[in-house]
């Protein structure tokens, strides 16, 4: 699969219904071609990243603008959701319940999908350069989620960049790594296991917790003599402070230690060796994330934001209410590589959740404008929860909810559901079967 690309394309879009694609390879061409000639008198829409914000995107393009041209570019072959990733790592739920075909929801749906990496774009001719040739557009939606800044601890120093990846990835990029982390979990014998969280904003920030306490489970099922050490460049914990405090302390007091303050200064890979705000810290194991940024496709637009001194945020230059870039509204951004929203609270969540509710959102603005009716600014919520014991399953969880205030800005209300309890496992597996329905059609 890593060496054939497909595409998924619909021989004619019908008013009303999404017709069935047809399976065929593209043909061998330079990248310098322009390539997937447009479909009826629609508008073209190219996605840029099939997870969970792009995958949405797509479905309401096509059901919103059954005319419209829609076109999804992903470089991996099959859809892997990073929600529901950790209970995986401890084989609550197998592989077929995270990993899924992308095939399923193009036909059904009846949008173009096309196996293949994006590497720049040409906004001033409205044109996308891929590894197979140039894809146009009308209107063009960024949703790559994350690139993992390695830069920010090792520089350009590649060697000991391929090293950590290789060796203690975190697999916060949800792809091959996913197994490697896998299996270094269940080969876990004993000693420090080490866990870098980034400086936040970062994707999902309750899950690197979550994280801990589920392989803080397996530790304790399985009588390993191994400990935890989290370092957590924040004074607290948090999202959902009090009850993973309480996790901690009540269900693993001899597992998990939790480290506040522990901002990440040097790390050395091949000696297991960290240095941080918060002291020295040698490992046996490690799952090391350093600082998330938007993905790399935002860079390649030129779309990254500035601070007051103009250096760059790292994450995409968004209009708050309406989701395109502040200096391009034809391109518009979905999911975790958006910008600051707020100075109330900063960033929406990093969360599929939300990924999922600003991909339809997008959908109804871009529909909007072909229409030319006047766009309506539409707010999401967001709604996350994180199993923190397995004997017995229990979950705590956290609820987001947004409006603007009489000045136009966001503000966010938060409510944490601190007190572990059985009642949301249910809740839990639910809430991921009915978004899987929704931009997987399953």
């Amino acid at each position: 699969m890593q060496r054939r690309h497909f595409l998924i394309t619909p021989p004619a879009l019908a008013l009303g219904a999404a017709a069935a694609p047809v399976l065929a390879a593209p043909a061998v061409i330079s990248p310098q071609s322009v390539i997937l000639p447009r479909r009826g008198k629609g508008p073209r829409i190219v996605v840029c990243g099939g997870g969970w914000g792009g995958l949405t995107a797509a479905r309401y393009l096509r059901e919103l603008m059954p005319n419209a041209d829609v076109v999804l570019l992903e470089r991996n072959p099959t859809f892997w959701s990073g929600p529901m990733s950790n209970k995986w790592l401890i084989d609550i739920v197998g592989t077929d319940f995270v990993q899924h075909d992308m095939l399923h929801p193009a036909n059904k749906y009846g949008y173009t999908l096309l196996q293949t990496h994006v590497t720049g774009f040409e906004r001033d001719q409205r044109r996308v350069r891929t590894t197979h040739g140039l894809v146009e557009y009308d209107y063009l939606i960024l949703s790559g989620g994350i690139r993992d800044a390695w830069d920010a601890w090792f520089g350009d120093d590649q060697r000991v960049i391929d090293y950590t990846r290789r060796h203690f990835s975190s697999a916060y990029i949800p792809n091959q790594e996913m197994f490697a982390l896998k299996r270094r979990v269940h080969a876990f014998k004993g000693g420090t296991l080490v866990m870098t969280l980034p400086p936040p904003p970062h994707r999902c920030p309750p899950s690197p917790y979550e994280r801990a306490c589920l392989i803080a489970s397996h530790i304790k099922k399985n009588k390993i003599p191994g400990k935890i050490v989290i370092l957590d460049p924040k004074p607290r914990i948090a999202p959902i402070g009090v009850g993973y405090q309480q996790a901690f302390q009540e269900l693993y007091p001899d597992i998990i230690t939790h480290v506040p303050n522990a901002r990440v200064q040097e790390v050395d890979p091949f000696n297991k060796h960290i240095r941080t705000a918060a002291g020295d810290f040698r490992f046996d194991e490690a799952i090391l994330m350093p600082p998330h940024q938007a993905a790399d496709m935002v860079w390649h637009a030129g779309l990254i934001g500035q601070d007051a001194a103009g250096k760059p945020t790292g994450w995409a230059d968004i209009h708050p209410h309406l989701f395109h870039a502040n200096t391009d509204d034809r391109v518009y951004f979905v999911g975790d590589l958006m910008g600051m929203i707020s100075d109330q609270f900063g960033h929406y969540p990093k969360s599929g959740h939300v990924a999922n509710y600003i991909g339809r959102i997008v959908a109804k603005y871009i529909a909007q404008r072909v229409a030319g009716q006047e766009v309506t600014p539409l707010l999401p919520d967001n709604l996350c929860y994180m199993m923190v014991n397995t004997e017995p399953q229990e979950e705590i969880s956290v609820k987001f909810t947004y409006e603007l205030d009489a000045s136009g800005k966001v503000i966010q209300t938060q409510t944490d559901m601190d007190v572990r309890t059985a009642d949301l496992v249910p809740e839990d597996f639910a809430w991921a079967r009915s978004k899987f329905s929704d931009f997987l059609g399953i």
